[in-house]
């Protein structure tokens, strides 16, 4: 009989390995901080000051937001998590491996957008083996939560302990990690808790949310104590501490999820958020479950798209849009004003059909999922789009008022094997419900705002869809779009977006933009984009200088041709922020027939990682 390792919760037999490895992570650790003659409590930084080619990255010329690699690459939101996911790399780590400490670290440096107070989708897939799974850590409604709680108080559904669903991030990165994992469970959590405990650098994006989220920040005790320590707003260049959240990542790390789930920080979380009006429960922790499936999967314009099944409509969206455009015949009908104009209109009628979607633990949405994935449906809709004028919202068909979903952070890896992940993770709107509880430095999700309630009143003026209603245990629909790409069954890419309903037109358009219309990776991703909620009948286009100084606006030529038919549009700053990770091989023939590198029947080509500059990330490579 196998003894388990209550550590690792894994087979003892693997203690030398994990030894081995844990030592060698401390050296390389160690030798990290002295290459890079940066501390993590240092106000110069925290990796900050690290180049690519320090790292054996090749910088591309064309900007710091790109990174090759024949090894592997990390894309994430905030520069030094795409570090401490390609040391996990560096150190023999799988791409799980790699998302684990990637998320953690995101969690803590950029807390307004994600942590382990929240949840996430998950899709990976594993190049020997073909595989991909979709792990589904979103939040769930507690035991407690109807669908009528929030009548007489609907304020209390945004913000607040009430706006709280169970966090499922960490069981999510668990399950994960049990399948995929190599290094140890602890060494995944280390640079995490440096970061909250040592300090770690405001950068401008932090800072922004900081200013702009004041109120929020100043009127609960606990983000008060981390964002405004002596009363003053920390700014960018200060350091930034949360010692609670370090001691709590520092017991999940040494004690597994289960202290989180079953054990001390569980208790103390749920401790705070009753005393502050919650009614998360010690159960609804202990009763939570991961679920894992198959990734959805869909074939698009020449690509099949591995994805998140619903509550997730992110992939779903996206096939409906792409099958809608297939239509046309040529990709050159989906290029330029015209194509942009084409776009606008599949988007408008995707968002008219997305919210029948909901958990199909609750609801069945089979009929639902298959229009959206069928070519027949797509062509329908087809029919019903002309290139000289776009309609009013009713013509559309919607029946129910749209989710407006916020924030998120989401990061692509690839690995030297070419195992791929594609995560997206949040705590819904900046800072969550504006709760960060003070004995364990979480900040709290308000994920229940995702779910429909039968008396809100939407600015649309439709009924809410009763397929997202609340009911306790229920998941709320979501516009997350974490996507891996394959070609002739290589991996081609990896792709996904943060900010709430934006995110599905972001993805879908710098798909468009390298896999389609051939632009280059950081073209792609920063091209400007066009945005639309069918209610109000607005197209959103960005206009937006950026914090490294690029300008993104849409060209006056496209909005004088949108303009003409009948689109309304509206500047605004920045619609989401998007990751990208592709592989190119050297030969453009058919990848049967190719000569490269390979491990089984895997082909090794470039990695090309680039992180969105509308956010100031920087990628990273092995």
């Amino acid at each position: 009989m196998v003894n388990q390792n209550p550590l690792l919760g894994r087979s003892s037999h693997k203690n030398s390995k994990v030894n081995n490895t844990w030592g060698k992570f401390v050296f390389s650790f160690i030798a990290l901080l002295t290459i890079t003659g940066l501390a993590f409590g240092s106000s110069k930084s925290s990796w900050l000051g690290t180049t690519q080619k320090q790292f054996n990255g090749k910088a591309q010329d064309d900007g710091p937001g790109i990174v090759e690699s024949g090894k592997g690459v990390v894309a994430a939101d905030d520069r030094r998590c795409s570090e401490v996911g390609a040391l996990m790399l560096r150190l023999g780590g799988h791409a799980v491996d790699a998302a684990v400490a990637t998320a953690l670290c995101v969690g803590v440096v950029n807390p307004m957008a994600s942590g382990i107070g929240g949840g996430a989708f998950m899709v990976v897939r594993s190049a020997s083996t073909s595989e991909a799974l979709a792990f589904d850590m979103r939040e769930t409604a507690p035991s407690a939560a109807s669908e009528n709680m929030y009548t007489k108080n609907p304020e209390a559904k945004v913000s607040g302990p009430l706006s709280m669903g169970v966090p499922g991030e960490l069981a999510g990165l668990h399950e994960a990690w049990k399948k995929y994992g190599r290094l140890p469970w602890k060494t995944l959590f280390e640079p995490a808790i440096q970061f909250a405990k040592n300090g770690f650098e405001v950068l401008p994006y932090l800072e922004k949310n900081i200013l702009k989220y004041e109120k929020k920040i100043r009127a609960d005790p606990g983000l008060r104590q981390v964002f405004a320590p002596k009363g003053q707003l920390l700014q960018k260049g200060d350091i930034c501490y949360n010692v609670k959240l370090a001691e709590s990542l520092k017991a999940v790390s040494e004690q597994g999820p289960q202290v989180f789930y079953n054990g001390t920080v569980g208790e103390k979380l749920v401790k705070d958020v009753r005393e502050a009006g919650g009614i998360l429960t010690v159960e609804d922790l202990r009763n939570y479950k991961v679920k894992v499936t198959n990734a959805l999967a869909a074939d698009v314009l020449g690509f099949k798209i591995l994805g998140m099944p619903p509550p997730s409509s992110g992939t779903l969206g996206m096939t409906l849009i792409l099958n809608i455009l297939n239509n046309y015949g040529s990709f050159n009908a989906i290029e330029g004003s015209l194509g942009l104009h084409r776009l606008i209109e599949a988007m408008k009628h995707m968002f008219a059909i997305r919210m029948n979607l909901g958990d199909p633990a609750f609801v069945n949405i089979t009929k639902y999922m298959s229009d959206m994935t069928s070519s027949s449906f797509a062509e329908e809709i087809w029919h019903k789009i002309y290139d000289n004028t776009t309609f009013p919202p009713e013509y559309y068909m919607s029946r129910w008022s749209q989710l407006q979903d916020h924030g998120t952070s989401h990061f692509c890896i690839v690995d030297s094997e070419r195992n791929a992940v594609s995560v997206t993770t949040t705590v819904n709107y900046a800072f969550g419900g504006g709760v960060l509880s003070p004995s364990t430095g979480i900040v709290l999700n308000n994920e229940m705002d995702d779910f429909s309630t039968p008396a809100e009143v939407s600015p649309d003026k439709l009924p809410p869809s009763p397929a997202n209603f609340i009911q306790p245990g229920k998941r709320p629909l979501s516009s997350m779009t974490p996507l891996i790409i394959l070609k002739d069954d290589q991996l081609a890419g990896v792709i996904g977006g943060s900010g709430g309903m934006n995110i599905i037109p972001a993805v879908t358009q710098v798909f468009l933009n390298h896999f389609v219309l051939g632009m280059k990776p950081l073209t792609s991703v920063q091209s400007p984009r066009v945005y639309h909620k069918l209610i109000p009948n607005v197209v959103s286009y960005e206009n937006v200088t950026v914090i490294d100084g690029e300008h993104i606006e849409l060209p006056k030529g496209k909005r004088i041709f949108l303009e003409k038919r009948g689109h309304q549009l509206k500047p605004i700053e920045i619609g989401a922020i998007c990751q990208l990770i592709v592989q190119t091989f050297e030969s453009s023939v058919d990848l049967g027939r190719k000569t490269g590198r390979k491990i089984g029947n895997t082909y090794l080509g470039t990695l090309t990682a680039v992180s969105d500059p509308r956010k100031d990330g920087r990628p990273a490579a092995v």
